[in-house]
């Protein structure tokens, strides 16, 4: 097997747990998920779809949470060892860079990655529709709103964690008013996170098996390998009892990150457990975070299970690389610079 180095720094005391006896997937639950469960604090019913990140020798997070009037908001969040978490009740108060103050009407699955020193966060946001929000915070008390990177609708922004040929760049999905099949994901790039262009189609929804063959997006934050951006990713299927939601992998070209060098063909997780099929949306596991220890590669992904809870699963850099490369299926126009 070649060896597969991650970029990146050590966290050698992030959560882990070591693949249980006999599992024979490349990539194994928490024994004692769901990790954050239903009314955590007074104000969130329900917290999921998170964005994680290491923070002054523990962990902050910025989190989902729908309050007991249903709307989703964003709160912040803090933990010692990435596994117990305390949720401010209180929704992130944001300031828009003059200063104002700025509220969104709703705020849903933020995505935090740490860039040139500061962290930022991505959000769904309302923009005359569901659109992308872009924030920036260096402690996690003070937020301050930025220009929006996207015009409605548009979902499931990720940030890479730094510039690429010199520029920032963003996965998104363009989509529509409704959970409509309308799903794709594709690459943008800006020289000063206000303006974005140079659009690039990265990857289709489809292919053999159906648990990505209505719709996919980014899930977490790349993590840069020397085979390539690790990108995991989630695919929806359509049943006859409402969508399911799975997430696989791909790895993507480092110098040019619109070409598709691999992905998989089945998915790495699907609902199974509990805490992912019952809930306030049955059957979902939906990638947000992950946590890497660079020099071991071991990767915890943090994902949201039935829109109700947040959970953990694990996996080895090289064992999850040797077998997206080893299970691959591209679709047309993968790994083309892909501009139809």
């Amino acid at each position: 097997m070649t060896e597969i180095k991650v970029i990146g720094q050590g966290l050698p005391g992030m959560p882990w747990e070591e693949k249980p006896q006999g599992c024979g997937s490349v990539v194994w639950r928490h024994r004692a998920n769901p990790i954050i469960g239903r009314n955590p604090s007074p104000n969130c019913a329900r917290v999921f779809n998170s964005g994680v990140v290491p923070w002054k020798g523990g962990y902050a997070g910025v989190f989902r949470a729908d309050h007991r009037d249903g709307t989703a908001r964003l709160h912040a969040g803090f933990s010692a060892d990435g596994l117990k978490w305390d949720i401010r009740d209180e929704a992130i108060l944001w300031k828009d860079e003059s200063g104002a103050d700025y509220q969104p009407r709703y705020a849903y699955d933020p995505r935090v990655v740490l860039l040139e020193g500061r962290f930022y966060v991505v959000w769904c946001c309302d923009f005359s529709g569901a659109s992308l929000g872009l924030g920036v915070t260096e402690d996690f008390e003070a937020f301050v709103r930025l220009e929006n990177p996207s015009y409605p609708y548009n979902r499931n922004g990720v940030l890479f964690p730094r510039r690429v040929g010199g520029k920032y760049l963003m996965l998104h999905r363009p989509s529509d008013p409704a959970h409509t099949p309308f799903g794709d994901i594709f690459l943008s790039e800006s020289p000063d996170l206000v303006h974005w262009g140079r659009h690039r189609k990265v990857m289709s929804r489809g292919g053999s098996g159906w648990w990505q063959g209505t719709k996919i997006g980014a899930g977490a934050v790349p993590i840069e390998t020397s085979e390539g951006w690790l990108l995991f990713y989630h695919g929806v299927s359509g049943t006859c009892n409402g969508y399911v939601y799975s997430f696989g992998a791909a790895i993507l070209d480092l110098e040019r990150p619109s070409k598709v060098l691999y992905r998989t063909r089945d998915c790495l997780l699907a609902p199974e457990e509990a805490y992912e099929t019952t809930g306030f949306v049955p059957n979902v596991a939906f990638p947000c975070a992950t946590l890497c220890d660079a020099p071991s590669g071991r990767i915890a992904i943090y994902y949201g299970a039935a829109d109700t809870f947040v959970a953990l699963a694990y996996a080895k850099a090289d064992e999850l690389v040797a077998y997206v490369k080893a299970n691959s299926e591209l679709l047309p126009g993968d790994a083309e610079d892909f501009r139809q």
